[in-house]
């Protein structure tokens, strides 16, 4: 298929730290040109290999239609441009498909949408509007959502298992298990995901920069849980990381923060690991920061730790006292969960021209 260019919006930063500058902003001299005009948001123009539209105008109207004919095992990165519109459909890649990246026309323009959910007979694994096991997975400017909406339970808007994987500026939006990031490397940059319960789980090692997360309104006997980290073995390099980030109530959930419980996490499975740093906290958390799992399973075994986070929510004098949780003081401490140290980011992130900071230091 030739390519083709194509024009495109550049899309501004999703939120008020988006604009913060990253230590590789500026692409690598041995970046090929081409990689460098699709990741870059100023440019004019970007290469695709097909396009995607639902009025006909290009090679596809239906994503999953592109994704079948992208090539298996693609050395090379493939370019998906999906124009703007809902999508309707469960998109789901395999893992033979290799480097396919997934450009849209802007966060909540483009937008793949489904509504899959426990209560209806999926499995939390198979709820997911869009996943993907392909190693090397790009996604920028898109949004990814379920609206299955609180009462349906567990409903997976992203499941990602993608080995060397990035999301910049993209929506992903549910309300209990919103984001499953379930295996493997995984990095978000300028992202905005939402939910309500455990809304950010799983066992990958994965690290959220400049992103806005945002916890919505439950059902009325529902507590808030940021973050469900499923560590199982102490010996597993896995995690979520979150740094630079606005940890916020979103506005359905404004009205009714009296009333509604939200912490920052808690432990899905016994060693589960949790770094907050760096990040602006609102007082949507409750001053305790962490809720158990049930009773005392893993509050000795788990490791959850906050570092220089600031706001009304980020205030540690209330916080648990567990013995699986810590607060940290010291730089070198930190530094195991930056993005350099905890997904080896330095030797994968510049090829994917998606910006990020290496360190602690903006």
């Amino acid at each position: 298929m030739d390519l083709m260019v194509l024009g495109m919006v550049a899309q501004g930063p999703s939120n008020n730290f988006g604009d913060l500058p990253g230590e590789n902003d500026k692409f690598p001299s041995w970046m090929k040109v081409r990689e460098r005009g699709l990741l870059q948001g100023s440019v004019n123009g970007v290469m695709a290999d097909v396009v995607v539209a639902k009025d006909g105008s290009g090679h596809y109207t239906t994503i999953t239609d592109a994704v079948l004919a992208a090539p298996n095992n693609s050395t090379r990165r493939y370019v998906i441009y999906i124009k703007k519109g809902v999508y309707h459909e469960n998109v789901e890649i395999k893992k033979k498909k290799w480097n396919l990246m997934m450009v849209g026309d802007g966060m909540g323009v483009t937008v793949i949408s489904g509504n899959r959910n426990f209560i209806d007979g999926w499995t939390t694994f198979r709820s997911a509007t869009f996943a993907v096991a392909g190693k090397g997975f790009i996604a920028r400017d898109l949004t990814f959502e379920n609206t299955a909406g609180p009462e349906k339970h567990q409903a997976v808007a992203l499941r990602c298992d993608s080995d060397l994987s990035a999301f910049y500026r993209c929506g992903i939006h549910g309300y209990q298990d919103t984001l499953y990031a379930h295996s493997l490397r995984q990095f978000y940059r300028e992202c905005r995901i939402s939910g309500t319960v455990d809304f950010i789980f799983g066992n990958g090692a994965v690290v959220f920069q400049n992103c806005e997360i945002l916890a919505r309104k439950p059902l009325p006997n529902q507590k808030n849980s940021i973050t469900a980290q499923g560590r199982k073995d102490p010996n597993q390099n896995t995690g979520f990381s979150i740094q630079f980030c606005n940890i916020s109530a979103d506005a359905d959930l404004n009205a009714s923060l009296n009333s509604t419980y939200t912490y920052l996490g808690r432990p899905w499975k016994e060693y589960s690991k949790t770094i907050i740093m760096q990040s602006y906290i609102s007082n949507a958390v409750r001053p305790e920061g962490w809720l158990e799992w049930n009773g005392n399973f893993a509050l000795d075994t788990l490791y959850y730790a906050e570092y220089m986070n600031y706001g009304p929510g980020a205030g540690l004098s209330s916080r648990v006292k567990w013995p699986g949780y810590h607060l940290l003081n010291q730089s070198y401490q930190a530094y195991n969960f930056t993005v350099a140290q905890f997904i080896d980011g330095n030797l994968w992130l510049p090829s994917t021209g998606v910006r990020f900071t290496s360190g602690l230091s903006i």
